[in-house]
């Protein structure tokens, strides 16, 4: 990483200090990125801070895994270089999705259907705001709104330090198995009742001919054709953003505009949460366990049974909604598209 890797992070807080000044509110100038400026835990010099730990590794002889991320972190800068022109100046809003754990130096950005209940209640356990072993907290308890502190609940001088002084990491997913399997949590084998009749009525009322009146007090049949057409309907996003289950990862944390140190992948999650977790010193902390690759395997079938069935037109218009996590992240595009 090196020099020019801090000389980056000091420009990426600069960027977001500028787009808070427009806020009305002054960011300090810009700081080492190690200084021990917050006053407690490895801030006040008794350990070295996770990024540290990784400036360190990255110094020295690097193990395998540690090559990766390097070159994950290499990936994503050069295609943000290559594939982004002109970006809007972040606000604090922008950073709801960026979890803040003061006591270890840590920034998540969390996108859901990629392990991020996992990640949030093994936050809170780091964070002693809930049991010691990650698999013993509830998931409604780990998704309680106030129980984690987001970068968007700080100061823009506040948001700048940490920015410049955490780790920050996020996990990503291959788009359309994470899209699939959004699909399948709200839709098609929902927990929530309350959903569906937030966004299954909406779909039924606005794209099927002649629905069933249960269908549109209950909005509990969405097709998954329906679903991807929705997601398409320029009245979507005209209405309000999208929700979170199905927003493109980059537009929730913004990886153009801030500088992620780890980018973890859904596909090796055990070794990747191992690694995070190795920097913040916490190798004893057992991250819950990962699907089983039986699992894993049938999250890519059912993607690919889900979208056999959707047009090539519409093919193309998803892939090119969603292109932008494909070229970040490096993933492929699916074998089963029809894209030409």
């Amino acid at each position: 990483m090196g020099r020019r890797c801090w000389r980056r992070r000091a420009l990426a807080a600069a960027c977001l200090g500028a787009a808070l000044l427009l806020l009305g509110a002054a960011p300090r100038a810009l700081r080492p990125a190690f200084e021990n400026s917050l006053g407690s835990g490895w801030l006040g010099g008794k350990r070295r801070s996770p990024l540290q730990m990784l400036y360190d590794l990255d110094q020295g002889p690097r193990s395998a895994l540690a090559e990766v991320h390097r070159q994950r972190r290499d990936l994503l800068r050069r295609a943000c270089s290559r594939h982004t022109r002109r970006q809007r100046l972040l606000g604090p809003e922008d950073l709801r999705h960026v979890l803040v754990d003061d006591a270890h130096g840590l920034l998540y950005c969390y996108v859901p259907k990629v392990a991020c209940t996992n990640w949030k209640r093994v936050l809170l356990a780091l964070s002693g705001r809930a049991r010691s072993d990650p698999r013993a907290i509830p998931a409604h308890e780990a998704h309680a709104r106030g129980r984690l502190p987001s970068l968007a609940d700080f100061s823009p001088a506040e948001i700048n330090r940490r920015l410049r002084a955490y780790l920050a990491f996020l996990f990503v997913r291959e788009p359309f198995e994470r899209l699939a399997s959004a699909y399948r949590n709200k839709f098609a084998r929902p927990y929530s009742a309350a959903f569906q009749r937030r966004y299954g009525t909406r779909i039924v009322r606005r794209l099927r001919p002649r629905p069933h009146p249960d269908a549109l007090a209950r909005g509990h049949d969405v097709r998954f054709a329906e679903f991807l057409a929705y997601l398409l309907d320029p009245r979507t996003r005209r209405e309000e953003p999208f929700n979170e289950h199905w927003e493109r990862a980059h537009a929730l944390c913004h990886p153009c505009r801030l500088r992620y140190d780890v980018v973890g992948k859904f596909e090796t999650l055990a070794e990747d949460a191992a690694f995070v977790l190795g920097l913040v010193g916490a190798p004893g902390l057992r991250f819950p366990a990962p699907p089983p690759r039986a699992k894993t395997a049938a999250a890519r079938d059912l993607a690919e049974r889900l979208f056999r069935d959707i047009s090539p037109f519409y093919q193309r218009r998803l892939f090119d909604l969603y292109r932008m996590d494909f070229l970040l992240f490096n993933y492929s595009a699916p074998s089963y598209l029809r894209l030409h």
